[in-house]
């Protein structure tokens, strides 16, 4: 679809998506609104920078590996594999603004676990705020756990208030803030960082970095 001239930028959009951070000790958010599947590939970059790609193997509604559209990661990369990488919207209670929260998927198990007794924590009027806690469980930098907190959830079942109800109606959809990449333009991106890369010190893109900043 087309736009009219005037409302042009006249370039590609820097996104510029908020994004709840983890903390270690005790976390705490609203979700809202629906849930977005998909599997990413981490791709390196001229300047050692990782980029998510999303594995168009896999399907956002079917939530499996359909095949449906043509991987280009998988040509460029056929050793590289994609991981669970399912996003939603919350809002967070200490600044009150609308984030993209990434789920962690042993996080995410015990929220589905919980809903069983809670309900749909993102009901705007029955649901709960996520409770969870970060820990350290091993001296390394990935050994880290992800613990909802059920009893702190149970007593956070309560209707959206009304600064949360205006933040939440003038949000996007999740899709139309992390819409799925065409094949075509996932072999054009992944064409430019390999051209890049051909350059000894060639510095990466600004295009490119547009198009992968999440920040």
């Amino acid at each position: 679809m087309g736009i009219k001239f005037g409302a042009s930028a006249g370039g590609a959009q820097k996104n510029t998506l908020d994004q709840y951070v983890y903390k270690m000790g005790d976390n705490s958010v609203r979700m809202f609104g629906d849930l977005l599947p998909r599997y990413i590939y981490w791709v390196k970059g001229t300047s050692d920078k990782n980029l998510p790609m999303e594995c168009l193997s896999f399907d956002r509604e079917a939530e499996a590996f359909l095949n449906k559209d043509k991987d280009w990661v998988r040509e460029f990369f056929p050793d590289l594999k994609c991981g669970w990488s399912y996003s939603i919207q919350c809002i967070d209670p200490i600044d009150g603004k609308v984030k993209i929260l990434n789920l962690k998927k042993k996080l995410m198990e015990q929220i589905k676990i919980a809903a069983e007794d809670l309900g749909d924590p993102t009901d705007p009027v029955t649901g709960w705020d996520i409770h969870f806690k970060k820990a350290k469980n091993g001296p390394n930098v990935y050994n880290v756990e992800y613990t909802l907190q059920p009893i702190k959830c149970q007593k956070s079942v309560r209707p959206l208030n009304d600064v949360e109800k205006a933040a939440i109606e003038a949000a996007k959809a999740i899709d139309e803030l992390l819409p799925r990449p065409t094949p075509d333009a996932q072999k054009e991106l992944l064409d430019r960082i390999f051209a890049e890369g051909a350059g000894a010190d060639s510095n990466e893109d600004d295009s490119i970095k547009d198009a992968f900043d999440v920040s």
